[in-house]
């Protein structure tokens, strides 16, 4: 019995022996994907434990296994496997390229959730998408990528604006821009961010999605993420692009002889007795001939024809083990744009560390810093009411060739819109350089108390400091009207340092109750909050007046004590404060059924306290059809099917600090007789009733992925309200410029459409095609205590008036103006009365000479509108004839992309297109028109046998019926002699356009040659930007939008800076 026992126990023990054995098991693993190359940070976990890590540079993983369970192997875009062990000690895994992005994560506030779980309105841009073609920021990756997110460039400096509406905009008079938020911090802008340090880009664009940020996400929130270290080996990659730019587009101007004999014209039509300012310059009339094969100066090309260049290179350094993940990056930007004179250099660094101190805790710290500086006016200056710089303009309208004795007061008593400066000159007149440093720091702390409950801290520091120097030469209207009249005339200098600090502190609680409900079938997860943002600001203005004529602008700003002192502004603003409370609650229900709610109340220290709190709630609800049993009919090529609904609100507080009480400020002027200084209140009435303003949005979306991956995409209809508006109101006649108010509501409704196609995915070859479309219509359905008003562009000073219309019942952006009627014809007039030297108009043709002048035959014709009463008009051409004549918004915007690849080669267009906006082409009326100037130059829109001729072949004016009749039968064009500048629908031009934006191939080179140098990888690739675009607009750009200083005006071609047509090479190196 003894000897039985021990026989027992040895076998026992031996059994023991070889199961512990076995349960220590050592295994390698090596995970290739299906073309053989290795992948790098694969995710290994033994099922059933936390037992796992990350597969090397090889593609390797060696792994103590605890019992014997299956190994999961999984990486992202890829599908994952569970591996059987049994007696193996090395495993070889083939990942393949997963098709479908349903288990994709996507960034929402305060969080991350599968793409498959979304309930939201959410859109998404990943790294994959920003490598394939360089782009200098982040703004320009997203254009004609997402439905309903119309991303414009503005204009063509290199730091031109980058404009991005999301659904519209619900606001009038405030800025419609998204709420931009970095790693979890918000910021002023991404344009600053190099496109390689990112990771993706969500946009979230109803309230189910934004109302998590209150106050800050009524016009749409973009969240960027940045790159992340990985453990593993170090991983150092290289990017590194030069291209070559020229201007796209540029106007065609009238030649040398047909300038000069358009100027003899214009001095006939002036003063037909005495041509002396015709004679003075160009000599007598039978002298014309002379100026016949004259090449004349293109200013065009001297200002903007140079071949501009950029230089951008960046590396990234990534790496770490299980403890502690780190990412560095360096970017530099070197651009020397197409302007003369005028360059843009970029520099940022980044660091990030994500830290595991314990198993229960994390400790991350990241730092971003930005040093950015534009020289020579890279952007449109135009902004202030002295600024009339307009470099286009003066390389268009300047005389084709030298004129003696031609100063730049010549053809005009005043200088309100710019007369005749060489541009050369105006460019130098007009220098500017711009600074700007921005820093960033955050760092947070990560506590899962208990299994499940996490609690997280972050705290964060922004730094912006902008320091402007603007240069006033004497050729700029500043120096002619501002300063004191001992420093008229003398250069001018103006010096703004800006300085605004953020602080941001938030605190969160997440709670999964996978525990407690202790069910599969059911999921709820928890997220209360709490933040903190405070921001100051400081901003420092000199003006300079008085300095010696001879000097430029490097010179003044170095020796500004050799100028007189005019202004010494230090402002100090308010605080920003912002007090939040959020929560948010996930349910999921078997993946069938998925519903969340959120909930967030802000506190803004720019409301009084009876208004301080703002309460934004939203809730969303998700049905997968497809998991339903009676669509299993459709299983074999349905791969998901959901329909989402969601209604929430979300806030806005974009106004000025400092609107509750009156404000003074320290004026200076040299019109107050025995001072130059005093202290006035602002030009903004106070206002301490002012509330939020409030978005309510409701969305409908339908989700689908279809044959295995190959086709998916979403159907989204919306319908948003924003009541109570803050609108910046004229209150004219009160002493105060304008008072903000809650007033109003507008409407924007839409549908969006996307779709992506996976038409071929082989292990060499492959194609992809993707397509969006939005469309959107805005509406404003309440303006208070008014039905309609109207605003000033202001490119024409006050000559044109309110060029802007809103009104109950119609879209923001409605153009308002004179109808054309085409010219006077011979037959409108009576005859020409000789004793007065004036052209009689028939009875019943409407008489413009209150617009446009004199009137003659072949002046420009206006619609004379009917009378309220139903009658045919008034007679007399005036203020009530102006209408409607256009409107700038689109009846579809979108965009479509292909991709392909093909044994190392790859092949990406990016087109982007826009279909029904007009465009307010201000440039062609004052390319066009005299206006009360002489000696302008035009385009050849006004070309001699296109425009009206008054001129007999013997140098006299034509007064003769007949003849006149004869000499213009085969012209179309009105005559340009007129007294101001006109706006009529002639100028309002349909801008639909389709865009071929990026068109890129690159190259890779085998694994096989560029391991044996220790390169993991190395691409060389050839780009070109804005390669064509196809378009009926006339004017430089049709995505022109230049007169920026209001909301009230957009899409005005006025005298921007010209966009470039631009070729890269470059090279992306992975070691």
């Amino acid at each position: 019995m003894k000897q039985q026992v021990k026989r027992a126990s040895v076998a026992l023990l031996m059994s023991l022996v070889c199961f512990f054995a076995f349960a220590q098991k050592t295994i390698r693993i090596n995970v290739k994907d299906s073309s053989g190359e290795p992948v790098i940070g694969a995710s290994v976990l033994e099922k059933g434990t936390r037992n796992g890590g990350v597969t090397d540079f090889d593609g390797n993983l060696t792994i103590k296994l605890s019992g014997n369970n299956p190994v999961q192997i999984s990486y992202i875009g890829m599908k994952s496997q569970t591996v059987k062990v049994g007696n193996k000690t090395s495993i070889d895994v083939v990942l393949e390229d997963d098709a479908t992005t349903l288990n994709d994560v996507v960034v929402i506030g305060y969080g991350t959730v599968r793409k498959k779980d979304l309930t939201g309105s959410v859109a998404t841009v990943n790294n994959k998408a920003l490598a394939e073609v360089p782009v200098a920021s982040a703004s320009e990756a997203l254009t004609g990528k997402m439905a309903g997110v119309q991303v414009t460039t503005t204009e063509g400096s290199p730091d031109a604006e980058v404009k991005i509406r999301v659904r519209g905009g619900g606001s009038i008079t405030q800025s419609n821009d998204p709420l931009y938020i970095v790693d979890g911090f918000p910021v002023e802008s991404i344009s600053d961010i190099p496109a390689t340090d990112i990771e993706d880009i969500t946009v979230l664009k109803d309230a189910s999605s934004t109302a998590i940020y209150g106050s800050r996400g009524a016009n749409g929130v973009i969240l960027v993420t940045t790159k992340s270290g990985k453990s593993g080996k170090v991983n150092v990659s290289y990017n590194a692009y030069y291209s070559w730019k020229k201007i796209a587009k540029t106007f065609d101007v009238l030649n040398t002889y047909d300038y000069a004999k358009w100027q003899y014209e214009l001095a006939l039509l002036k003063n037909e007795n005495d041509l002396s300012s015709y004679t003075q310059y160009f000599g007598e009339y039978q002298d014309l001939d002379l100026y016949k094969n004259v090449e004349g100066n293109d200013w065009q090309d001297t200002m903007y024809g140079r071949t501009g260049n950029t230089f951008n290179h960046n590396i990234n350094i990534t790496g770490g083990t299980d403890q502690i993940k780190y990412a560095f990056s360096y970017a530099h930007m070197n651009d020397k744009a197409i302007l003369l004179g005028s360059s843009y250099k970029r520099d940022n660094f980044s660091l990030k560390l994500n830290t595991k101190p314990t198993k229960r805790t994390t400790l991350d710290f990241q730092a971003r810093y930005s040093d950015t500086d534009v020289y020579g006016g890279g952007a449109q200056d135009a902004t202030g009411a002295y600024d009339t710089d307009r470099r286009l303009k003066y390389s268009v309208i300047y005389t084709p060739i030298p004129l003696a004795n031609l100063d730049a007061s010549a053809g005009a008593a005043d200088d309100d819109l710019g007369n005749l400066y060489n541009p050369v000159e105006a460019q130098r007149d007009n220098d500017m350089q711009r600074e700007k440093k921005t820093l960033n720091m955050a760092a947070s702390f990560g506590w899962e108390i208990i299994d499940n409950l996490r609690l997280k801290t972050e705290f964060g520091y922004d730094d912006y400091n902008q320091y402007d120097k603007k240069f006033f030469g004497l050729t700029t209207y500043y120096v002619k009207n501002v300063p004191a009249g001992e420093n008229q005339n003398m250069p001018a200098i103006r010096l703004i340092d800006t300085n605004r600090h953020r602080f941001r502190n938030t605190n969160t609680i997440n709670y999964d109750f996978k525990k407690l409900i202790k069910s599969e079938d059911h999921s709820l997860n928890v997220l209360v909050g709490h933040e903190y943002v405070i921001t100051k600001k400081r901003t420092n203005t000199n003006e300079v007046h008085g300095f010696p004529v001879d000097f430029d602008a490097a010179t003044a700003w170095k020796l500004t004590s050799q100028g007189t002192p005019y202004q010494i502004d230090d402002v100090y603003s308010a605080d920003d404060k912002l007090l939040s409370f959020f929560g948010r609650a996930n349910y999921n229900y078997k993946d069938k059924y998925l519903l969340s709610a959120t909930f967030r109340a802000d506190a803004s220290s720019k409301f009084a306290s009876n208004n301080r709190w703002g309460y934004f709630p939203s809730a969303a609800i998700a049905w997968r059809i497809s998991s339903e049993p009676f669509m299993k009919g459709a299983s074999k090529w349905l791969d998901d099917l959901k329909l989402r609904f969601s209604y929430g609100t979300a806030g806005n507080n974009n106004i000025p600090v400092g609107q509750l009480s009156q404000t003074y400020e320290l004026k200076t002027s040299t019109w107050v007789n025995g001072y130059n200084s005093f202290w006035a209140p602002s030009k903004t009435m106070a206002n301490p009733d002012l509330k939020w303003e409030t978005t309510i949005t409701r969305n409908v979306g339908l989700d689908f992925t279809l044959f295995g991956g190959k086709l998916s995409g979403s159907v989204e209809a919306y319908l948003n309200t924003t009541k109570d508006l803050l609108i910046a109101f004229p209150v004219g006649g009160t002493g105060y410029d304008n008072q903000y108010r809650n007033m109003g509501k507008t409407e924007n409704k839409g549908l969006e459409i996307t779709a992506t196609w996976h038409a071929i995915n082989k292990k060499n070859y492959g194609l992809d095609i993707n397509a969006n479309i939005g469309f959107n219509k805005n509406k404003i359905k309440d303006l208070g205590a008014m039905e309609d008003f109207g605003w000033n562009s202001r490119w024409a000073s006050t000559e044109i008036g309110q060029d802007y219309w809103l009104a109950v019942g119609q879209p923001v952006g409605q153009i308002r103006g004179y109808q054309n009627a085409g010219r006077y014809e011979v037959s409108d007039f009576e005859g020409y009365d000789a004793k007065t030297g004036k052209w009689i108009l028939k009875e019943g043709v409407a008489d413009a000479t209150p617009v446009i002048g004199t009137v003659r035959p072949g002046s420009l014709k206006i619609v004379d509108q009917p009378t309220e009463e139903g009658g045919v008009g008034h007679g007399t051409i005036g203020e009530e004839d102006n209408v409607i004549i256009g409107d700038v918004n689109p009846d579809s915007t979108g965009g479509f992309g292909i991709n392909a690849r093909a044994y190392g080669f790859d092949l990406s267009a990016q087109f982007n297109f826009s279909v029904g906006n007009e465009v307010y082409n201000a440039n062609k009326i004052e390319f066009t028109s005299t206006g009360k100037y002489q000696y302008r130059n035009m385009i050849t829109e006004m070309a001699d046998g296109v425009r009206w001729t008054n001129l007999n072949e013997d140098g006299t004016l034509c007064n003769d019926p007949v003849k006149l009749a004869e000499m213009n039968k085969n012209t179309t064009m009105w005559s340009p002699y007129m007294s101001k500048m006109v706006l009529t629908d002639w100028a309002i031009e349909n801008a639909s356009f389709l865009r071929l934006n990026t068109l890129s191939l690159g190259y890779t080179l085998p694994t096989s040659l560029t391991k044996k140098a220790g390169v993991n990888s190395l691409r060389f690739y050839v780009t070109a930007y804005n390669v064509f675009t196809i378009t009926d607009y006339s004017g430089v750009d049709p995505e022109s939008d230049c007169i920026r200083n209001t909301s009230l005006t957009p899409c005005v071609d006025y005298s921007g800076y010209p966009r470039s047509r631009s070729f890269v090479v470059g090279l992306n190196l992975n070691f």
